[in-house]
């Protein structure tokens, strides 16, 4: 949803030729229903396909001309455009036909023919055919509206009393924003990329060069964005999401097709395929034409439609390689315009005001956003087919060097295939201006900076999470931290921080440093000294990503900490394909905060130093990465993602007390449904093996206060907790978690009031090897199997929610309201 909301405010909050705009909507004269992807044919020869809703939309130099409206199974209709006249309706009789172009003796020839493309998807899908390809594309997007279809006049708005009608103010709105619309685009950007392919290493996009009105560092991020599929034969992606393609093995589960007419492409016959989801009133709902060459069964042409809060058109065209006997792309457009929503959207402070579902509903003023839309058009070049290829990092999807962002003006005009016209030319100084007056660019970098916990003070960066946290045993936790940024150096950073705990009265700090030694891999080496405190029992992977929280609402309740001194020295780096590693060797001093004394060999240790190696992986096998000259980003999330992590404790090495090895695995899946529904599922599992003392154990996230009554245990829940579990209940030295959650679809009740219902099951097992070791903290084991289950009904309003869950299995406890756990829940959406 991030794309979605980032376009409707572009559309919303930025406030030509003499060409003459038709509009109209082709029905069937009978029924009045609008017959959709009808074909419009101008006098020319040219031939434009209607939309979903059967409108069309046709740019004309002159009104002197007759269009002719075609659908199957309907007679043809010929109107002669009017002066003055910009909208038509047009009615279509019906006139019962045989197709005789679709030779197939079964009945349901659009099936059919979808059946034979599906079957020879390896002879026609260019991925699946070819050994390798490459070819270069340019890309412009633009965000702008059509002058000649806003009135631009002045008006004057009344109030009535009873002296009578009184003009209370002007208002000039839809004048400016026509002014305004005459002269340039609300925005745009270019982009060249060169696309490389094989069919060991797959496919990679360098971008070789980039450009952003207003911004003299692209927004990478932007780039990044999988605005549209790159195949037609699998799924389909339009703006991150993604609908099951019409050509999936699994197609016929889901559509039902419809032969419209046959059409010649690049002078081969083609059949034009109307598709449908068999449900009606299915929310994510997918609609298109498939062009389908009569004699390879390829695609010579696909529209794909999206009709929801946005209105989405995305159409791919290919061109015949005769040498191959094989459809290849050869352009994409994509065109996005306001769709419908049952209630307007608040984004930022600016409102988006949509027409209900209903359609009964009255008629709203338009306002400028329902006339704006973002069109994208990518043109193919330079291609070469079944070429030996190397592909330079193949685990990268999109590379953008750093000379991609600089290219001079006679770059681009070798890859324009048009000049741009005086709109276009107009919005870049227009747009520098203006970013550069409002600071836009500033706000940009400063909003991605705060999202994962900093706040840039010139060359060094606050980090926001020092600033304030709570837990029983430091009170409240106040300090001050952060980092040197890339106006510091490039090469080398400073960190660190100090904080104060009002209740224990202790002050706790960092400092370190690094050095990067691999710019392409994000290498740093670096060491730093640490004196604090930490909860025992906890996991961490070093390499979990930084996520910033106004509030971190499981460690408010904890009360059992150590004391630790430690020095490390670390290197960092990915520079193993989609992964990212951390190795680091400690020296630590622990000093246990409760009442606790460690056995080994009948010597009683009370504090003791660990001098320990760790390493860390964190992989990713089959998501996709972006590498930008600020560094690595994954732009394309897919499970399942692993963790792997290794420590081992070295007895004598630095004066180490003990020898023990820790081995932690977590594995992580997630799919989204068509639907908006979500699944979830976390397996992690530790083994501590060797002389292990019970701060470097496992307590498996327990989130539960030990009081009586349902109502005093209320707090926040946490991420993935065990929120009927008391702290300290139970300790293991192995254990396997399991988790499962399905988020069912937002729910609407009443008034601002929705939800996100979440069924969750988690159950944990686990055992203690030496119990006799640990002496002076009293636990359990886990050997029976821990069990909860409960429902999460999230962001219920303003963000809160309330979380149920139930203890069962073993470990029920007889008073049967120790078992009930009820938990506030809150979401930050700071987008």
């Amino acid at each position: 949803m991030r794309v979605v909301y980032t376009l409707l405010l572009l559309i919303c909050s930025i406030a030509v030729h003499a060409q003459y705009t038709v509009t109209g909507v082709v029905k069937d004269g009978t029924t009045n229903s609008p017959l959709p992807f009808a074909s419009i044919i101008t006098q020319d020869g040219t031939i434009i396909v209607g939309d979903l809703d059967g409108k069309f939309n046709i740019e004309t130099q002159t009104r002197q001309q007759e269009l002719t409206i075609s659908y199957t199974g309907y007679e043809n209709k010929i109107i002669k455009l009017q002066a003055g006249k910009n909208f038509y309706t047009v009615k279509l009789k019906i006139k019962p036909q045989e197709l005789n172009e679709v030779v197939i003796t079964q009945t349901d020839a659009g099936s059919q023919i979808i059946l034979h493309a599906i079957n020879r998807k390896s002879l026609n899908d260019p991925q699946q055919k070819l050994n390798s390809f490459r070819y270069k594309t340019y890309n412009r997007l633009i965000i702008t509206a059509n002058p000649d279809s806003l009135s631009g006049k002045i008006d004057s708005v009344f109030v009535y009393e009873k002296a009578g009608r009184i003009l209370e103010k002007i208002d000039s709105t839809g004048f400016k924003f026509k002014k305004l619309i005459e002269k340039q685009h609300l925005y745009q950007t270019e982009k060249v990329s060169e696309y490389n392919y094989t069919k060991n290493e797959g496919l990679k996009e360098n971008i070789l060069a980039t450009r952003m009105a207003g911004f003299k560092e692209p927004i990478y991020e932007f780039i990044g964005l999988q605005l549209q599929s790159y195949s037609v034969y699998n799924n389909i992606d339009l703006l991150e999401t993604k609908y099951i393609g019409p050509l999936d093995d699994n197609a016929f589960t889901e559509y039902k097709y419809h032969v419209l007419d046959t059409v010649s492409i690049d002078n081969r016959e083609t059949y034009m395929i109307y598709f449908t989801p068999k449900r009606a009133k299915k929310k994510k709902r997918l609609d298109g034409i498939l062009y389908i060459d009569r004699a390879t069964f390829g695609v010579a042409k696909a529209v794909f439609r999206v009709k929801n809060v946005l209105d989405i058109n995305s159409t791919h065209y290919f061109k015949f390689e005769k040498d191959l006997n094989l459809w290849f792309p050869d352009k994409k457009t994509l065109k996005i315009v306001k769709g419908n929503n049952k209630q307007d959207i608040n984004i930022l402070g600016e409102t988006i005001k949509f027409d209900a579902i209903d359609e009964t509903s009255i008629p709203r003023e338009k306002e400028a956003s329902d006339f704006v839309y973002v069109y994208s058009e990518s043109i193919n070049s330079e291609k070469e087919f079944n070429i030996p290829l190397v592909i330079k990092n193949p685990a990268i999807a999109i590379e953008i060097k750093e000379e991609a962002i600089s290219r001079p003006e006679e770059y681009w005009k070798q890859y324009r295939t048009t000049t741009l016209d005086e709109r276009s030319l107009n919005t870049y100084p227009a747009l520098d201006s203006l970013v550069a007056e409002e600071k836009i660019e500033k706000l940009v970098k400063l909003g991605k900076r705060v999202i994962t916990g900093y706040l840039p003070l010139g060359f060094f960066d606050l980090d926001l999470r020092q600033i304030v946290k709570y837990n029983n045993y430091e009170g409240f936790r106040l300090g001050l931290g952060g980092i040197t940024n890339k106006k510091f150096s490039e090469t080398f950073r400073i960190g660190g921080y100090g904080v104060y705990g009002t209740k224990d009265g202790e002050f706790k700090y960092n400092l370190g440093a690094a050095v990067r030694i691999g710019k392409f891999s994000d290498s740093w080496i670096g060491g730093s000294y640490t004196e604090d405190v930490q909860e025992i029992g906890s996991t961490n992977f070093a390499t979990d990503k930084r996520v910033f929280k106004i509030y971190d609402p499981r460690p408010i309740n904890v009360s059992t900490f150590y004391k630790y001194w430690r020095w490390q020295a670390y290197l960092e780096t990915k520079i193993i394909p989609k992964t990212e590693s951390r190795w680091s060797f400690n020296h630590t001093a622990v000093d246990p905060r409760f009442d606790y004394v460690f056995n080994v060999n009948d010597r009683l240790y009370s504090s003791y130093t660990l001098s320990t190696f760790e390493g860390t992986v964190q992989w990713n096998p089959f998501s996709d990465f972006m590498q930008t000259p600020e560094g690595r980003t994954e732009v394309e999330k897919r499970f399942p993602k692993f963790t792997f992590q290794y420590t081992q404790a070295i007895k004598g090495a630095l004066d180490g007390d003990f020898n023990f090895s820790k081995f932690d695995f977590r594995a992580e899946y997630e799919k989204k449904y068509i639907n908006g529904q979500k699944t979830s599922i976390v397996v992690q599992t530790g083994l501590a093996l060797g002389e292990i003392p019970i701060t470097h154990l496992y307590s498996t996230s327990p989130n539960n206060l030990d009081k009586d009554g349902v109502i005093a245990r209320i707090t926040f829940a946490g991420k993935n907790s065990f929120e009927t579990m008391y702290f300290n209940e139970f300790f293991s030295s192995h254990y396997g978690m399991f988790q499962f959650k399905h988020a069912l679809r937002r729910q609407n009740l009443f008034w601002k009031i929705k939800l996100t219902p979440v069924l969750v099951t988690r159950t944990v097992w686990g055992n203690m090897e030496h119990q006799e070791r640990q002496v002076g903290q009293p636990y359990k084991t886990l050997e029976k199997g821990y069990y909860e289950s409960g429902l999460e009904l999230n962001e219920i309003f303003q963000g809160l929610g309330l979380t149920f869950f139930y203890r069962y299995g073993p470990y029920h406890l007889p008073d049967f309201d120790r078992n009930i756990s009820i938990k506030l829940s809150f979401v930050l959406k700071l987008f």
